[in-house]
């Protein structure tokens, strides 16, 4: 006996192949290779799961990172050692992106080194990117934060070790 409208179920497994040259791209903007050996960069992000991948992300291309979880903490951070770059998140409780990085020009004014900054932010708008540039950053990257895009930025600021 035939039953209709019983419907069906089918699966379908299929390999999912990577050659090694795509999975090394993954960390290698456009295949070429990076080096941050001894760069000294400061991650701010109120948010510590994101410092911390950036960490380990930066860590691996050789930068040695530190990461504060608010500005107060990235205020003390540099008050031991000036970093070549800092990675910005602009909404944090108690003092936002844009007060610490008018902190940190004047700390940069006082000791007589420019600190490139970027803006990590999920406020992507047009208007948000003018006032984090009006505010001091050399560049503004939304949230959430790609690899490559991440890994660009840097090299146009500071190039490579």
């Amino acid at each position: 006996m035939q039953q209709s409208h019983l419907g069906a179920t089918f699966t379908v497994c299929l390999p999912l192949i990577t050659t090694e040259s795509e999975q090394t791209s993954k960390l290698q903007p456009t295949g070429v290779q990076v080096n941050f050996r001894g760069l000294r960069v400061l991650v701010v992000d109120d948010q510590a799961s994101i410092g911390e991948l950036i960490a380990y992300i930066l860590g691996d291309l050789g930068a040695v990172v530190t990461v504060a979880t608010s500005a107060f903490e990235a205020l003390a951070a540099l008050q031991q050692q000036l970093p070549d770059l800092l990675l910005c998140d602009i909404v944090m409780p108690d003092m936002d992106g844009y007060m610490l990085i008018q902190r940190v020009q004047v700390l940069s004014l006082e000791q007589g080194k420019q600190i490139p900054a970027i803006a990590l932010t999920a406020h992507a708008g047009e208007y948000n990117q003018q006032q984090a540039l009006a505010a001091g950053f050399q560049m503004h990257i939304s949230k959430p934060v790609e690899l490559e895009q991440l890994i660009r930025a840097i090299v146009s600021l500071v190039g490579q070790q």
